[in-house]
């Protein structure tokens, strides 16, 4: 088997990424807390184009680091985005509810999809947490509709869902709405790009200022 001459050393790597990412990126319109948010979201896509998609409302990134040092509760859409979620940063407790027999109880029984159906758990947590949608569009309607009724604010919304229906139409919904009608900061990714690495990446990215680690 043949031999490879490549480089090994984690920090190495990742410093080395961050020095071409910022070779690469255009990140002209972002201030210094936002350049390290959409570093770390090209970081995880490979994709220096993202960042034209990224949108932060005035006061997010000082909104999160803020919820995080006082320990906030983070809550999340799905479990792949709770299980990305670098936890030895964080100091707060990571909720998803998505999978308890309540919820999959109540979304067959309303044919809605679970993420809406776990939507119901989280009033209780919502008031100054971060709330994280990394993958269902639903979620996020979900959200806003829960936060038109009346539920607690969350510190910050992340609003990254991904895919063809509905995603590009619930992140522009909760740009144009939550940080005017809600007075809630959020960071979104516009357009039908998304997912759960991308959400996870960008709490990962906040956890990582908050403990001193910039790039």
């Amino acid at each position: 088997m043949p031999r490879f001459d490549y480089l090994r050393d984690p920090d190495e790597i990742e410093r080395q990424s961050f020095t071409q990412i910022r070779q690469l990126t255009d990140l002209s319109r972002f201030d210094a807390d936002q350049q390290q948010v959409a570093m770390r979201l090209v970081h995880t896509s490979g994709d220096p184009g993202i960042v034209h998609d990224l949108q932060f409302s005035p006061g997010a990134v000082a909104a999160g680091l803020a919820a995080l040092a006082r320990g906030a509760d983070v809550l999340c859409d799905i479990e792949m985005v709770s299980h990305g979620i670098s936890k030895g940063y964080l100091h707060s407790a990571v909720h998803c509810f998505l999978n308890t027999p309540a919820v999959i109880d109540r979304a067959r029984l309303a044919r809605e999809t679970r993420t809406m159906a776990a939507m119901a758990a989280w009033p209780a947590h919502l008031a100054g947490s971060i709330a994280i949608i990394g993958n269902a569009p639903t979620a996020l309607f979900r959200l806003l509709e829960l936060l038109d009724d009346g539920a607690p604010r969350p510190a910050l919304i992340i609003g990254m869902p991904v895919g063809f229906i509905n995603a590009a139409e619930s992140k522009q919904a909760l740009w144009d709405i939550a940080p005017t009608e809600f007075q809630t900061p959020c960071i979104t990714l516009l357009g039908r790009r998304g997912g759960s690495s991308l959400a996870a990446a960008t709490l990962n990215a906040l956890a990582r200022m908050a403990n001193g680690i910039r790039f």
